[in-house]
């Protein structure tokens, strides 16, 4: 026989259960008269009766009984094969969208500490920044600095502030010389100065340099000695470690802030909770080594 539409058994399970149209049509937030269409239209396609109406009630059948039992089973079965579908493979690669920047001077280099604390957990990386199509890039989660809107279903985990603060070559800005330094730009954060200048309380140097498309290429341009750029604390950590640039005044917070995205909630990906755990550890420690402070809360030394 033709199946009747699932539409009409999902409205008749919901009216069974309940016994009711009026709490069948609250459960599937249609109205009244929608739930008894659907349940007519079922009955003439089945050619059954499967309520019986009295005194404006409505009760069950030996019919509607015996249906109910399919229905049930039948949702039950539904809804538990489609949860199978969301979970992901555990055993599958953990893939990872990150902001190309952020991506070369902090994450890859660290990602071998994962890979040893999470042998079982293999990250693939994938360099992009801004809205993330999950399904479509086949992408798990994302690092992203919340400078943009993203889709309010998505479950986000904040990892830490951002701090940033001017950095140049080492020796190449002193304070003495800093209204003759160069600032250098980037078109990916345009306000960078501006901010920074508004929270530390200090102005810019006077003469403006190149505006770079990447931010990745001012600070490149910035270790070179071609002037001062503004740098995240987190990716300026390894060349500041390493001697490569120095920052004069230190870091301050921004006001934004990087979260960790995904369309799933973290506690039904052990790899992606194991992940986010690492990452705010791993951002707390760089944040803790290049500006000194052990909490987003503390302000670091030197900060005007």
């Amino acid at each position: 026989m033709k199946l009747p539409p699932l539409n009409s058994l999902r409205v008749f399970d919901a009216a069974a259960r309940h016994e009711a149209f009026g709490r069948a049509a609250e459960e599937l937030h249609v109205t009244h008269g929608a739930v008894s269409r659907q349940i007519k239209l079922l009955e003439a396609a089945l050619g059954l009766t499967l309520f019986e109406r009295r005194n404006r009630a409505v009760f069950l059948t030996d019919a509607g009984r015996q249906l109910l039992a399919v229905t049930q089973g039948l949702f039950e079965q539904l809804r538990a094969g489609l949860a199978q579908l969301q979970q992901p493979d555990t055993a599958a690669p953990l893939v990872v969208s990150c902001e190309p920047t952020i991506a070369m001077m902090w994450l890859i280099p660290r990602l071998p500490d994962f890979q040893r604390t999470h042998p079982g957990v293999q990250v693939h990386l994938y360099a992009a920044g801004g809205a993330v199509d999950f399904a479509a890039q086949g992408v798990d989660v994302a690092f992203r600095r919340n400078d943009f809107e993203w889709d309010a279903a998505l479950h986000a985990e904040r990892v830490c502030d951002e701090w940033t603060g001017p950095v140049c070559r080492p020796g190449r800005e002193r304070a003495a010389d800093w209204n003759d330094g160069v600032a250098l730009g980037s078109a990916t954060r345009p306000r960078a100065w501006r901010q920074w200048a508004q929270a530390a309380g200090r102005k810019p140097p006077r003469r403006a340099g190149l505006v770079y498309e990447h931010f990745y290429l001012s600070l490149q341009a910035a270790a070179a000695g071609l002037g001062v750029a503004i740098g995240s604390a987190l990716m300026a950590r390894d060349a500041l470690r390493d001697h490569r640039l120095e920052a004069p005044y230190g870091f301050v917070r921004d006001g934004s802030a990087y979260f960790l995205l995904s369309p799933r909630p973290f506690v039904n990906d052990p790899r992606a909770a194991a992940f986010l755990a690492w990452l705010r550890q791993e951002a707390e420690r760089s944040l803790r080594e290049a500006v000194g402070v052990a909490t987003p809360d503390a302000t670091p030394p030197g900060v005007a």
